[in-house]
C-alpha cells in the first residue's frame, strides 16, 4: 500500500535509471515533487535535466525505477496515457492552423463534443491574453505570443502536471522575463504542478518553489533557490548558482580551540565556525568589503591584502578581481554616483564576513 507522502504528492521518482547504449545518463534519480508545486530542474548542457523531464513525459527509451503522478505509477504507460502536458523549446506549433485549431487539436482528439472544445479553447486562450487573436496563425505572431499558444494549446487538456522544456530560450533579454512572470502567475492561478527545465539559475531562482541541481546526472542538491545559494552542500553547487569565491586549504585548531583557514597560497583566515575538517572555504563577492589599505574593519571580519588586477561595471556594481597572494577573490561593491574607484595595480584591503564563510569537504 501507497504511502501518504506519494499519495499527496503531485510527481514521486524513485530509484530512476535510464541509459543511451553504454552512457549511463540518469544514476539512482530519487526525487518528490509536491502537488502544485513550481519545480525547476537545473543543470548544464548534459547533466541529465532534460533527458528526466522527457522520462517523466514518456519520450525516449523506458529507465528502470518508478515514476509517480499522484500515487500512479506511470512509468509504463505510452505518453498519451500519462495525463501530463509538454511545451517544448521550439513551442511545435501546426504552422498551417489557426491559433484556436492549435489549441483545440488535444481537445479534438480526445473527441470531446465541439461546444466542449469550444467552451474550453476560449478560457485556456483568454488566461494566456491570445482570445482576440484565435483566427491568426502562429507565423502572424510574435514569439512571445507563439509561447503563450503552446502554454494554452497545453493547459486546455487540463494535464495533472505541466512539464516546460526550455520553454524561453528562443525569446529575448526583456520577453523572456515578462513570459517567466506570467507563466509562474498562470501556474499559481492554476495550482498546477509544474517542472520546468532549465540551464540558466536566474530563471529558476525566478520562478521555482524548488529545484533539483544536476550533473552527470545526478541530483546534486534540492532546496528552494535561496537556501541552496546560501548553503550548497559541494563546490559544484557553489560554482553553479552564482559566482563564489573558492580558496583550497585546511583547518588548522589552535590550543584554545580557535580554528583558522590555512590556504594552500600560505594565507591565514580566521574563522567564527569551529570545525576540525574542510578543504575549501567558499564565499561570495557581495560579503567581502574593498576598502583602501589600513581601513578599520569590524571585528567579525578577516583581512586579507591583494592588489587590483581588474575591475568590471555592471551597472549597480563594481566586480572587482583583487589579487592575493595569487589567489584571486571577486568583490561586489554597489555603485554609487561620484564615488572613486579603485584602479588596477592598486594595493587595497579586503574584508570578509566571517559569517557568510562556508566550509566543504573537498
Amino acid at each position: 500500500m501507497m504511502n501518504t507522502a506519494q499519495d499527496t504528492a503531485g510527481v514521486v521518482i524513485e530509484n530512476l535509471n535510464l541509459s543511451f547504449g553504454d552512457t549511463h545518463v540518469l544514476k539512482g534519480v530519487d526525487l518528490t515533487i509536491k502537488q502544485g508545486e513550481f519545480f525547476a530542474f537545473l543543470g548544464p548542457s548534459g547533466s541529465g535535466k532534460s533527458t528526466l523531464l522527457r522520462a517523466i513525459a514518456g519520450f525516449g527509451p523506458t529507465p528502470s525505477g518508478r515514476i509517480l503522478i499522484q500515487g500512479n505509477d506511470i512509468a509504463d504507460l505510452a505518453p498519451w496515457k500519462r495525463d501530463v502536458g509538454m511545451v517544448f523549446q521550439s513551442y511545435a506549433l501546426w504552422p498551417h492552423m489557426t491559433v484556436r485549431k492549435n489549441v483545440a487539436f488535444g481537445l479534438e482528439e480526445r473527441k470531446l463534443p465541439k461546444s466542449q472544445i469550444d467552451d474550453r479553447v476560449d478560457k485556456a486562450l483568454d488566461m494566456v491574453g491570445l482570445l482576440d487573436l484565435a483566427d491568426r496563425r502562429p507565423s502572424q505572431l510574435s514569439g512571445g505570443q507563439q509561447q503563450r499558444i503552446a502554454l494554452a494549446r497545453t493547459i486546455v487538456i487540463e494535464p495533472k502536471v505541466l512539464l516546460l522544456d526550455e520553454p524561453l530560450s528562443n525569446l529575448d533579454a526583456n520577453l523572456r522575463v515578462q513570459m517567466r512572470r506570467d507563466i509562474r502567475e498562470l501556474q499559481q492561478k492554476l495550482k498546477l504542478t509544474t517542472i520546468f527545465v532549465t540551464h540558466d539559475q536566474e530563471e529558476a531562482n525566478t520562478t521555482s518553489d524548488r529545484m533539483a541541481v544536476l550533473d552527470q546526472g545526478v541530483i546534486q542538491q534540492v532546496g528552494a533557490p535561496m537556501d541552496l545559494y546560501d548553503n550548497p552542500t559541494n563546490l559544484f553547487v557553489a560554482k553553479f548558482l552564482g559566482t563564489a569565491n573558492i580558496i583550497k586549504g585546511s583547518i588548522i585548531q589552535s590550543a584554545d580551540g580557535s580554528h583558522t583557514f590555512h590556504t594552500d597560497k600560505g594565507l591565514d583566515i580566521p574563522l567564527l565556525r569551529g570545525r576540525e575538517f574542510g578543504r575549501s572555504i567558499v564565499f561570495r563577492p557581495q560579503n567581502v568589503e574593498v576598502c583602501a589599505v589600513g581601513s578599520d574593519m569590524a571585528s567579525c571580519h578577516a583581512k586579507l591584502t591583494g592588489r587590483v588586477q581588474h575591475t568590471e561595471f555592471l551597472g549597480s556594481i563594481i566586480r572587482y578581481g583583487v589579487d592575493v597572494n595569487s589567489d584571486l577573490v571577486l568583490v561586489d561593491h554597489a555603485h554609487k554616483l561620484g564615488e572613486a574607484v579603485f584602479g588596477i595595480g592598486d594595493n587595497v584591503d579586503l574584508h570578509i564576513d566571517q559569517e557568510s564563510i562556508l566550509i566543504l569537504a573537498a
